[in-house]
């Protein structure tokens, strides 16, 4: 069933934004809230057409009104991020993604026009570990709970949902654990670490990475909310690339980092405002995840468009990273390494 009024969170970022922007050119919609606390980019607020902003904290009870005045029948929850902004970022970061979800959810729970809630959470509730499974299903725990950051907030956002859920069993509940984004508009905290001329990992370590391209994840948002398809689905473009490839692919250098030194590089970068790494995201280049995206192609009738290597390629070519070493010198380099290993065999 199509929504009437759907209510949008997170639109001064780039997923929040251009999902209200789709849903102000569906005119089978008839109005479109965005909510956040501060407003969009001019180009996006433009973008936005006749969706309206509004003005809000979701930490605030005051969302309440905000959705009851409204008539609002579907929310979207697209604000819970990984990216702390400023020297508080992330204990603000915290309280916008668990109280905000809170409060959104509390006032969710009072209107009885709400029929519809999707969530944007993240494969990383699944946490990443030595002894993760070489694929994560939607019905499997993390080996280790994840303790700080971005992974526990979304733990916490999950166990709200699944809490609202039980409290409204007529809300129809989607629940979204997306891969990292990848794209040439967006940006975060994967899209600028590739970006640095000289890349830092974790010796002895190539994590598995599954990508989204971020256009696919605007068109999963758009069709969980304009149909009825309640459920829990992982998200994540097709394949893998290994850490070390995807450094080369952007035409990086790589610079293996012991692990004792790992905190050390991590705060050089944070204190330079280049890459804001948190424990959890250091964990993911060291272990990587994948998730199973079977539920995701047969449930909820969704194929990403595309694969993992293709977003990361579209994002290579759309921002226009060159390689700082010619490719032909780097090829000439690995066969003679691979030839003189091959003659001390």
């Amino acid at each position: 069933m199509t929504p009437k009024v759907v209510l949008v969170t997170g639109v001064s970022r780039f997923l929040g934004g251009h999902l209200a922007a789709r849903f102000a050119a569906n005119p089978d919609i008839e109005r479109v809230l965005g909510v956040d606390t501060e407003p969009p980019p001019r180009d996006l607020l433009r973008r936005m057409g006749r969706a309206e902003f509004v003005r809000a904290d979701i930490r605030n009870p005051l969302i309440s009104k905000v959705i009851s005045t409204a008539n609002v029948d579907t929310v979207v929850h697209a604000s819970v991020t990984a990216s702390p902004a400023g020297p508080t970022g992330r204990t603000v970061m915290k309280e916008m993604n668990v109280i905000g979800t809170m409060q959104l959810l509390a006032a969710c729970q009072k209107s009885p026009k709400v029929q519809k809630l999707v969530v944007k959470s993240t494969s990383a509730v699944y946490g990443s570990s030595s002894r993760d499974p070489a694929v994560f299903t939607e019905d499997m725990g993390p080996k280790d709970l994840p303790s700080s950051g971005y992974a526990k907030d979304a733990v916490e956002v999950e166990g709200y949902v699944r809490g609202f859920g039980r409290r409204r069993p007529d809300v129809n509940v989607t629940t979204l654990r997306f891969t990292n984004f990848i794209g040439p508009r967006i940006d975060t905290v994967l899209t600028r670490y590739f970006a640095l001329p000289v890349v830092p990992t974790v010796l002895g370590y190539d994590a598995r990475v599954q990508l989204l391209h971020s256009e696919d994840a605007l068109a999963v948002l758009e069709r969980a909310t304009l149909h009825d398809l309640p459920g829990v689905y992982n998200v994540g473009g097709d394949g893998v690339l290994l850490l070390s490839q995807a450094i080369r692919r952007a035409g990086r250098l790589n610079l293996p980092v012991p692990s004792a030194a790992v905190p050390t590089v991590g705060g050089f970068f944070r204190s330079a405002r280049l890459v804001d790494f948190s424990p959890d995201q250091m964990r993911f280049l060291n272990w990587g995840r994948v998730v199973d995206t079977t539920l995701l192609k047969k449930d909820f009738g969704f194929t990403p468009r595309w694969t993992t290597q293709q977003a990361f390629d579209d994002y290579v070519s759309g921002r226009g990273l060159r390689p700082l070493i010619d490719p032909e010198m780097i090829e000439s380099a690995e066969r003679g390494i691979l030839d003189a290993a091959a003659r001390f065999r």
